[in-house]
């Protein structure tokens, strides 16, 4: 079985019930906004949330579990791993904090924990230990009105296809997550755009894995270019 979720954006409420249940399940603190967090509900200690879209749809925005999880090819030392039964998993004993992966991902997901004397990278395991022990992911069990459900991948899609033959009047023909960067075990159906979810940026079928010096040499090359930045700022300031 490849574990994958399937989310149907028409039938959630926004209740937030899934953003409860991943608070619990995964024992998260109350979460301390931050001026720099993003405005998508999602930090070290929120590993699910439900984002409002267009025409006051709601979205639930997660880990997608990548296919093939760049996160998991830019990582240096093997925190992020992808499983057998399609979870990518975090390891915080490997983890050296160099945030490689949050720069990889293109969907955004990774977050940093800022409040820890060692800060490590938080996201959505998928519930990986659930579903290994039978059980269902906290947030697909909590979702009152099964807008997000949870079974293998195939069977999933062929559920999202058949909705969208039976209703095509009501989704976009397209079942997100079945082909984007190679594929993700979190799918969505819609009656909306999703492509705010990436911030409209296109991200194509191609997987994309990047290896750690690649990323280096991108923080690198930003580097280079942000301190004569710095610099000029600074010199500014001191003359003020």
């Amino acid at each position: 079985m490849k574990a994958a979720i399937l989310t149907d954006t028409t039938k959630c409420i926004g209740c937030n019930e899934c953003a409860i249940a991943c608070k619990r399940a995964n024992h998260l603190a109350p979460d301390v906004p931050r001026r720099w967090d993003l405005d998508d509900g999602l930090s070290a200690r929120n590993w699910t949330s439900v984002v409002q879209g267009p025409n006051r749809s709601f979205v639930r925005k997660q880990c997608r579990h990548c296919l093939e999880p760049a996160c998991a090819s830019a990582c240096p030392v093997g925190a992020l791993s992808k499983t057998a039964l399609g979870a990518v998993v975090y390891d915080n004993h490997k983890c050296m904090g160099c945030r490689y992966c949050i720069m990889a991902c293109p969907y955004g997901i990774p977050r940093y924990d800022w409040d820890q004397p060692a800060p490590y990278v938080r996201k959505c395991i998928l519930c990986y230990d659930r579903i290994r022990a039978g059980a269902l992911p906290a947030c697909t069990a909590a979702c009152p009105t099964k807008a997000t459900i949870f079974g293998d991948r195939d069977l999933l899609l062929a559920e999202a296809r058949r909705r969208i033959g039976e209703k095509p009047g009501v989704y976009l023909n397209k079942v997100w997550g079945e082909h984007e960067v190679g594929g993700t075990s979190v799918l969505y159906i819609s009656n909306v755009d999703l492509a705010f979810l990436t911030r409209g940026q296109p991200l194509g079928d191609r997987p994309m894995n990047l290896f750690p010096r690649d990323l280096f040499l991108y923080a690198t090359l930003w580097g280079l270019f942000e301190l004569p930045l710095a610099a000029l700022a600074g010199s500014w300031l001191y003359k003020e």
